[in-house]
This record gives C-alpha cells, sequence and structure tokens, in this order.
C-alpha cells in the first residue's frame, strides 16, 4: 500500500511538467503551459519501492484549455536506461531526493496499468491512503492483457497518445489528450479488448469522464 505523505516537494510536479510538457509530441499549446492539476489516480507496486501516479493536468495558456494525461513514477535512485524518459528531480520532505520518469518507460508502471485493466489491482485516490477511486473504470474481455509485458514495453508517441507495444501482436494506447465521452460512459473503441476510464475536472468546474487507455491484443494497425 502506498502511503500518501502530505509534505513539501522542491520543484513542484507542476513545475516539472511546465518544462517538459512542450517537448512532448502530444502537446497542443504554444509552449508556455499555465497548467492546474484537474484529476488522476494512483496506483500501488506490489514491492512499495515505486511511487506510481496518473495525473492530469489542464493546460489553460492557449484559446482552447486542454487537458493531459501524464503517468509519472517516483522512484529513490535513477532507474538504469531510462535517462531519455527523466522528468526531471525533485526534494521531497520525508523521502529526500526523487527521480520523477514519464511511466510509460518505467516496467513498473507498465505492469501495474495492465493488472488494473484486467482487474487484478484496484486504482487508488490520489491524495488518500489505502482508499480506492470509483471513478475509475475497467473491462477486458478474452485472455486480457498479458501479466508480463511491462518488462519488454516500447513507448511511441504521437499527436494524441502514447502506444505501448506488449509483444505477441498486444498494445495499450495511453489517452494523453483527453477527450470527455460525449453521452453515458466511455465505451472502448470496436475492437478493444480492454479500457481504463477516469474522471477529471473541466475548467468550467464540470466533472468529465473519457478513456484513459484502451487495450488491443491483435495486431497493431499502421
Amino acid at each position: 500500500m502506498a502511503v500518501i505523505h502530505h509534505t513539501t516537494l522542491q520543484p513542484t510536479k507542476l513545475d516539472l511538467l511546465t518544462s517538459w510538457l512542450p517537448s512532448r509530441a502530444w502537446y497542443r499549446g504554444s509552449g508556455d503551459p499555465e497548467l492546474t492539476r484537474s484529476g488522476g489516480f494512483r496506483l500501488d507496486d506490489p514491492r512499495g519501492a515505486v511511487g506510481i501516479e496518473f495525473i492530469v493536468v489542464t493546460d489553460a495558456a492557449g484559446p482552447d484549455p486542454t487537458s493531459y494525461l501524464v503517468p509519472l513514477t517516483y522512484r529513490g535512485a535513477p532507474l538504469d536506461g531510462a535517462e531519455h524518459a527523466l522528468v526531471g528531480t525533485m526534494e521531497h520532505g520525508v523521502l529526500g531526493r526523487r527521480w520523477a520518469y514519464d511511466g510509460c518507460h518505467d516496467p513498473v508502471m507498465v505492469a501495474q496499468l495492465l493488472a488494473l485493466t484486467a482487474g487484478r489491482v484496484q486504482a487508488q485516490h490520489q491524495d488518500v491512503t489505502d482508499t480506492p477511486d470509483r471513478e475509475v473504470t475497467r473491462s477486458s474481455a478474452g485472455a486480457g492483457p498479458p501479466s508480463s509485458a511491462g518488462e519488454a514495453v516500447v513507448a511511441t508517441d504521437d499527436r494524441d497518445s502514447t502506444a505501448l507495444t506488449l509483444g505477441d501482436g498486444a498494445f495499450l494506447r495511453l489517452h494523453r489528450v483527453l477527450t470527455p465521452a460525449p453521452d453515458g460512459p466511455p465505451a472502448p473503441p470496436p475492437g478493444a479488448t480492454g479500457h481504463i476510464a477516469g474522471a477529471w475536472t473541466m475548467p468550467d468546474t464540470t466533472r468529465a469522464r473519457g478513456l484513459f487507455a484502451v487495450l488491443h491484443t491483435g495486431s497493431r494497425p499502421t
């Protein structure tokens, strides 16, 4: 169980993301973000060593505010071979120095996200220890996602998302640019074999729901 420490962070997560987001292929803004935290959830690392947080941030810098899904992992030491995925370092008031990574390149995050899709673990509240997040929903059909796929993931960004190639023709598409579902609960697209959906707060303070990730266990479309 991850323990949520209400303490200081220097720099803050929003500070790190303000510098990092403009370098992403899926960033829609002008390069000078004005970020607010709009939602998210956490997952537990079974070994208790890695913090896993999915943050929704909204950028109000442009004429059309855009919400982004950013999974981060927090580690007490650098992750070998992941220098390209480092978002930055922070000084945590309780845990000391923390290395923050784009979670799509961290095998611990990928493994737990697949476990969430399969229903093997439960999403946790972003700010409260040992409290499930009931707004996060999931589905899995057929054989479901492979449990060990996170060990050999390849992450590829495009204009809207990050595709996690899992092997055996399976891939998980993480929606980076979030779109509210128009009517009713978010539904996965045709051909999907699993999904994760969640909620976030819109700039007008209304609560939106949409797809966070979609699993395909067949071949990836070109």
